[in-house]
């Protein structure tokens, strides 16, 4: 194998650009997410400029906005459904925490704690259904 010193040593033929002026630099190193980025902006510009661009990208949002209503519609009742559920549970531990309490087996305090979980759940689960109402009168 030749060593460095003979790899570039110059010949004796005629050349138009001298060996050693013939290393390229490189420019500037520009990440591919940027070059992108570049691509895509342009692409944006020249798509917004289009009529049917325009009409789909139109489209897609109005479908969008439409199928986000009814998510959110479907979250709320379904949070509310699981809050009513939860307060049928509540409201079945102050039932049994009241018998206690009548017997004297126990303080009033855990039946009160019992019935504020009670309402407090039953309240989250019904303002959910509210909500979920009064989103649909406005639509």
């Amino acid at each position: 194998m030749l060593q460095a010193a003979e790899r570039f040593a110059s010949t004796t033929e005629c050349a138009i650009v001298a060996l050693q002026a013939a290393k390229i630099e490189t420019v500037s190193k520009v990440s591919a997410w940027r070059k992108a980025g570049v691509v895509a902006k342009i692409a944006g510009q020249q798509a917004s400029r289009s009529r049917t661009f325009n009409a789909v990208k139109g489209a897609a949002l109005t479908t969008l906005r439409s199928f986000a209503s009814v998510l959110h519609q479907l979250w709320l009742e379904v949070t509310g459904v699981i809050f009513l559920i939860m307060s049928l549970s509540f409201g079945g531990a102050t039932v049994k925490e009241y018998g206690k309490y009548h017997a004297g087996q126990v303080g009033p305090s855990r039946a009160a704690v019992a019935m504020l979980f009670t309402v407090t759940f039953a309240w989250f689960g019904l303002s959910s259904f509210w909500r979920v109402r009064k989103k649909r009168q406005r639509s």
